[in-house]
């Protein structure tokens, strides 16, 4: 069940990525033209310094440690490494769909960037949490949730990504998340 959910992930997420190639389909210009401005973008710009790539790296940084210093956990820490280093790495394909951002902009939009790298660290923390602390998976699956909606919500009202781009990375990070924590036998045995 895992792997087909995962896989269907991944075949939404390159389909959307084919489908907005090109143009920018309706939704996403509607969505443009209809955000922005003001002190919201003040307050994403801010935002999205904390949520984007950074954030994988500080959270690698946390695993790598936690792998050296919990002897434990090593193997449970080591393997939510190489989760979180492919989860991110959705963000590579970017130039196979060649997509324009809404602003002039020297790197592809789709997926984004920022979006990849927040559900990347709230997927492997997901994950780490039903090994760890299964009793609170529910608030942490919550808090993922409204921190990848923010980031995606940030990066759509600074104009430098469509709306499709960020769905995109969420649909990309989910599907390979699924299929790579299940290729690492990360998903634990439920209750």
């Amino acid at each position: 069940m895992i792997i087909r959910v995962g896989a269907s992930l991944v075949l939404l997420f390159v389909l959307l990525g084919v489908a907005v190639s090109g143009q920018p389909p309706t939704v996403d210009r509607f969505v443009a033209e209809s955000v922005g401005g003001g002190p919201a973008v003040e307050v994403a710009s801010v935002v999205t310094l904390v949520l984007g790539p950074i954030l994988p790296a500080a959270a690698a940084l946390a695993l790598l440690i936690a792998a050296l210093s919990v002897r434990a956990r090593a193997g449970l820490f080591g393997r939510a490494l190489v989760l979180l280093v492919v989860c991110r790495a959705v963000s590579l394909v970017k130039p196979l769909f060649e997509r324009a951002r809404p602003t002039d902009y020297p790197d592809f939009s789709f997926p984004s960037g920022h979006v990849v790298s927040v559900a990347s660290v709230a997927f492997t923390a997901s994950v780490l949490c039903a090994w760890l602390a299964r009793e609170r998976l529910r608030d942490v699956v919550l808090g993922s949730v409204l921190t990848v909606v923010v980031a995606a919500v940030c990066r759509v009202l600074l104009d430098v990504h469509w709306l499709t781009d960020v769905v995109g990375a969420t649909l990309g990070v989910a599907g390979v998340g699924l299929l790579a924590a299940r290729a690492l036998r990360l998903l634990p045995p439920t209750a």
